[in-house]
């Protein structure tokens, strides 16, 4: 039976490979993951960010051209390096920060933000977490490997599993198709109910 550790060193070393062989992402390919561009005007211009398995940090760059502050992050240290190199390309270095981080052991420490993005990265355990971390009105996008239209498989996600994941959140669109599902959601939480 493998460890938690062993098994976030072996992501750990083979995210590390993936990131090797590719180069910093160039400031043209800044965009948006295509599940969530139909919703870029819902995404606020101001506010904090929290980017979570940023890769490269293509999305945290895109949110913080757009004027959030951004923090990403991620457990490969050359995807961390790409994104603070593309950070300081974009114009963008200021609103950036980026750390290494194994989401395997929850979420880092820190305040609440006005946006969560998670692209095609699924731990249930931090589910409850992410809700948390949001602030009143604050948004959600998550996507993640599915088995709608691609089948079984590890890390892929079952039919309805993110809508009922975060249910307590007023889901905005959600789909599934392609190997991939995807949501976006708003916290309906009021400045009244949340804890200071």
């Amino acid at each position: 039976m493998r460890t938690l550790a062993s098994v976030s060193e072996q992501d750990r070393v083979r995210w590390e490979e993936r990131y090797r062989s590719r180069p910093t992402p160039d400031v043209t390919a800044i965009e948006l993951p295509e599940v969530f561009a139909p919703y870029e005007d819902l995404f606020p211009s101001s506010g904090k960010a929290l980017d979570l398995a940023c890769g490269s940090g293509v999305v945290s760059v895109w949110l913080a051209r757009r004027g959030l502050d951004v923090w990403g992050v991620d457990i490969s240290e050359t995807a961390i390096a790409q994104a603070r190199e593309l950070a300081v390309r974009a114009g963008v270095g200021e609103r950036c920060r980026f750390d290494v981080f194994d989401l395997d052991s929850g979420l880092p420490a820190g305040p609440a933000v006005d946006v969560v993005v998670c692209h095609k990265f699924r731990d249930a355990r931090l589910d409850q977490p992410i809700i948390e971390r949001l602030t009143p009105g604050g948004w959600l996008a998550i996507s993640a490997l599915s088995i709608v239209g691609a089948g079984p498989g590890p890390y892929r996600v079952e039919p309805g599993e993110l809508t009922s994941s975060f249910a307590q959140l007023e889901v905005i669109a959600a789909g599934e198709g392609g190997g991939e599902a995807w949501l976006v959601a708003r916290n309906r939480c009021d400045l009244g109910s949340r804890q200071a």
